[in-house]
């Protein structure tokens, strides 16, 4: 009788432990995702309000979007390398470190965000060969440089928005997405169509409006931090620390994996996005506003999966190896769960959310036929998702760049040319190929997560 009383015990506390582990990856994962929100809406009423305007414009925004996503998702991918390291000087209250790390995060992001600016500002004189349809490209060139003008602005709001993330105030950036992403939409408004007075710039005023936002944000991070009284001892260790090369490279190596393993992820769509510039421009613009949806699932397992980095970098600071594998697995179900409510969306209101993007019926009825594909990949992007964050929060980071090189490289690129071309399913079979790099990734991560995390030192 002792011993059923002493089993149950033990198994009720173990769900009650479960659930606080659901519980708190919501609590810090939500603030990520309503300032996510604010992210998917900026993507849907840029789509939309330069759709409406005319569908070259959407194909240019198309290419050039997909074209600089590459970069914005790698500098992302690069300022996550702060997380395990912020993270377990938080744990461990060593406050002053951390403000000293975000000092080495800080120029190590705006150096990155240099470099990408002066290797995209080389590719822009080579948009040519990238064989894109003529006809946009005095479309593309303009919108081009005003996005190739925000990448700093993007990489030096990355550390800071990772620092208070990894602090556990995600509500932070969250705030300022919002309203930096309120007055992109404004300014869209009034300057992709002419309104009250505005010039009328179609495509290059939406450039525009995103480079104004980026700048916007950047700032009134900065202000915060330098003004917030709940900052103080980190800004105390932020000045009074010396800035060394021992501590850039140490954020450096390993932030690194990161952004390439997120680039390489991101480098899937980019790639596939030319090749479907050269099947058509209906096609290229029905690529857009499939990709702008994707957001929608996309955005929501990634604030997830920042979550889940974050609880899992906490615990591995104080070296809690349940709790890790723990953190890890709720936050799993929790995506999985946002892969089913994505999925339904799309299932459900395809035909009003593709319409509210564009009114040309070529481009509704492509967009239409590539529903069923996109459902099919959610699965498999919330695995990896998950897997990938799980690991990034261990420090776990060169396998997985190692795995996302398979699976998207060696797998993911080739499948998506084949499927286009060779077995003649077109766009249909980009979307396809996507299903197969992502689920690949998502149980490679897995595995390895699993064989890192038995070899967790216990304190």
């Amino acid at each position: 009788m002792i011993v059923f009383a002493c089993a149950k015990a033990i198994f009720y506390t173990k769900q009650l432990m479960n659930l606080q582990h659901y519980k708190e990856t919501i609590r810090l994962g939500l603030p990520i995702v309503i300032g996510q929100i604010g992210v998917i809406v900026l993507g849907f009423a840029d789509t939309m309000m330069v759709g409406h305007y005319n569908t070259e414009s959407l194909a240019a925004a198309s290419f050039v979007n997909n074209v600089m996503n590459l970069i914005i998702i790698t500098l992302l991918g690069f300022s996550y390398g702060i997380t395990p390291i912020i993270g377990g000087l938080f744990a461990r209250r060593e406050l002053r470190r951390a403000g000293k790390a975000l000092k080495e995060a800080v120029v190590t992001n705006l150096i990155i965000g240099l470099l990408f600016t002066a290797i995209m500002g080389i590719v822009y004189f080579h948009l040519d060969a990238f064989n894109q349809p003529k006809e946009l490209m005095p479309i593309i060139r303009p919108y081009y440089l005003t996005i190739l003008s925000s990448l700093v602005f993007v990489a030096l709001f990355n550390a800071m928005r990772q620092f208070t993330d990894s602090i556990m105030q995600t509500s932070t950036a969250m705030w300022l997405l919002i309203t930096g992403n309120l007055l992109n939409i404004l300014f869209n408004y009034l300057l992709i169509f002419g309104k009250f007075g505005f010039p009328e710039l179609g495509a290059l005023g939406a450039g525009i409006s995103t480079l104004g936002s980026r700048i916007f944000m950047a700032l009134a991070f900065i202000l915060l931090l330098y003004k917030r009284k709940c900052y103080a001892l980190y800004r105390e260790g932020f000045r009074l620390s010396a800035l060394r090369l021992k501590g850039i490279l140490r954020i450096a190596r390993i932030s690194f994996p990161v952004a390439l393993q997120m680039g390489m992820e991101t480098g899937t769509f980019t790639i596939s996005a030319i090749m479907v510039g050269w099947i058509g421009t209906i096609e290229l613009a029905s690529y857009q506003v499939l990709a702008t949806l994707s957001t929608l699932g996309f955005m929501f397992y990634y604030s997830m999966g920042s979550a889940v980095a974050i609880r899992v970098a906490n615990f591995m600071g104080v070296g809690d190896r349940v709790n890790v594998r723990r953190a890890a697995w709720s936050g799993y179900h929790i995506l999985l769960g946002l892969a089913v409510m994505a999925s339904i969306i799309f299932f459900v209101f395809s035909g009003p959310l593709i319409s509210g993007f564009t009114s040309d019926p070529r481009v509704i009825a492509t967009s239409q036929s590539l529903i069923g594909a996109l459902i099919l990949y959610q699965f498999g992007d919330a695995t990896q998702t998950c897997f990938a964050n799980a690991l990034r929060g261990t420090s776990e980071v060169l396998s997985m760049m190692v795995l996302a090189f398979i699976s998207y490289i060696l797998i993911g690129i080739p499948t998506s040319y084949l499927l286009a071309f060779p077995a003649g399913l077109g766009v249909q079979g980009i979307f396809l190929s996507f299903t197969v790099a992502l689920l690949t990734a998502g149980i490679l991560f897995l595995l390895r997560f699993n064989k890192a995390t038995r070899l967790v030192p216990q304190r």
